[in-house]
């Protein structure tokens, strides 16, 4: 649901951490210079310094596009405190380490059998990330807490869940959230299933869904379009498709490592009844090994393992297309990015209210799950407030499987903080992935990829 105004919001002042990787950050530029309601100045900080200069040039040739409805100036911080000094909003968006901590992350346990499609959330490659991530969000959280306690904060980063988790436990005061969209490949799907049933022309927008667990792990207890219930579409195509459904959402599962056919969601809806809203290789990694024991099982779910080679090679090919957006070689063309985030920032500065699905702590949202924990439910997005919108409680047969990840987190987040090295393989071990991986293998496996880790931790891991 959106309802926008139509007053102005001028000369704000946005702080953006990170962005490197371009893809989100130029998505995010071009959004803001589609928006005629907003306009002010983007200062963008990188540890990379020559990351941020080349998002620098790229954001500012962007608000000048023929095209471009609102004019933004994009400007290099020096320091996180120069960035965020006098900041309405803050967007994080970092890749915690390289691709070369992440090749340890998803390749490393395959010599235990672990096979991780994505690797950034949860299993031990989820662990793993999380070690190096969270000491990164302590100081992000400290210098938002020094320099824009005031400043609504915006997270893209993986883990989605500890992130937002570190910030309120090092600032219990931010006003933070986490945006993903992995639900609204879930909102697409059921609008593909509508057109196939002779209801064309909907959009997501459109689609009313009930969304309760947490990031990437996402499960909608309810779905309605107008009057019209759309759990019984839902069952009707799960059974109908069980082999694959390559219409909505992602396709061409074969080609993409991205994409998927849709069989583990419905596998999971026959088994739980409930609609299970991420793609299937997130949601894959959240279960037991029943979709991922081993390559030829992925395949047969018709899914893919995305190995941290061709991330590095489409690194290759974002580099090259920056190169070639500054030099000119590329025309830039403004597209929407697909992507909530500053519509977000428009509710928020109160040019209407929107309801959508965000990352936030329970506050009885979920009363089956803690409070404080962080969940994903939707929200009302309103003038200088999230207010939770009540999903009720999970439902018994759920439980458990989003449970287990929860306490998990909240264990993942106390090592870390701790760095407590008993505690941090307790928990390593205690993820479904590692259900059939014996102790002693587990060790070896947690040990090596902690020491991968080594120049992104505290020095108390290792004595």
């Amino acid at each position: 649901m959106i309802q926008f105004n139509h007053n102005q919001a001028k000369d704000l002042q946005i702080a953006y951490i990170g962005g490197g990787s371009r893809g989100w950050a130029w998505g995010f530029m071009m959004d803001l210079s589609m928006d005629a309601q907003l306009n002010g100045c983007v200062r963008l900080y990188d540890i990379d310094r020559a990351a941020a200069e080349r998002n620098e040039i790229i954001g500012n040739k962007i608000s000048a596009h023929p095209d471009a409805l609102s004019r933004w100036q994009y400007t290099v911080a020096d320091s996180l405190k120069d960035a965020l000094t006098g900041a309405d909003f803050v967007v994080i968006s970092i890749l915690p380490g390289t691709f070369d901590e992440m090749e340890s992350d998803v390749h490393l346990p395959e010599r235990v059998s672990v096979y991780q499609p994505v690797g950034d959330t949860v299993g031990p490659g989820g662990f793993m990330r999380a070690m190096r991530t969270i000491p990164m969000f302590v100081t992000i959280a400290e210098a938002i807490r020094d320099y824009a306690p005031n400043a609504w904060v915006i997270n893209y980063t993986n883990p989605m869940t500890l992130c937002i988790r570190t910030l309120y436990e090092v600032f219990p005061d931010i006003k933070a959230f986490g945006c993903c969209h992995e639900v609204f490949g879930t909102q697409k799907l059921l609008c593909s299933m509508l057109e196939k049933e002779g209801i064309p022309g909907v959009t997501r927008q459109e689609i009313y869904t009930t969304v309760t667990g947490i990031n990437h792990f996402t499960w909608l207890t309810r779905a309605s379009y107008r009057n019209m219930d759309l759990m019984p579409i839902y069952e009707k195509y799960a059974d109908l498709y069980a082999d694959g459904y390559e219409d909505g959402g992602d396709r061409n599962w074969m080609n993409n490592s991205f994409a998927c056919a849709q069989m583990v969601k419905f596998d999971l809806f026959r088994r739980f009844g409930a609609i299970a809203a991420a793609g299937d290789r997130h949601l894959a990694e959240f279960m037991p090994p029943w979709y991922t024991r081993d390559p030829e099982t992925v395949k047969s779910y018709k899914f893919g393992l995305t190995p941290v080679s061709w991330r590095k090679d489409d690194l290759k090919r974002r580099l090259q297309r920056s190169d070639d957006l500054i030099s000119g070689k590329e025309e830039l063309t403004l597209k929407p990015s697909g992507e909530e985030g500053h519509l977000l920032l428009k509710a928020i500065l109160g040019l209407g209210d929107l309801v959508s699905n965000v990352n936030i702590p329970n506050r009885g949202q979920i009363p089956n799950l803690p409070l404080g924990a962080v969940v994903e439910t939707n929200a009302l997005f309103g003038r200088d407030r999230i207010e939770p919108v009540y999903a009720g409680p999970v439902p018994g047969n759920i439980l458990p499987l989003i449970a287990r990840h929860v306490y998990n987190q909240e264990n993942t987040l106390r090592a870390a903080l701790t760095c407590d090295r008993k505690l941090g393989f307790t928990t390593f071990m205690n993820d479904p992935q590692m259900g059939h991986v014996t102790l002693a293998d587990g060790q070896k496996l947690f040990d090596d990829m902690l020491e991968n880790q080594r120049k992104y931790l505290p020095e108390k891991w290792f004595k």
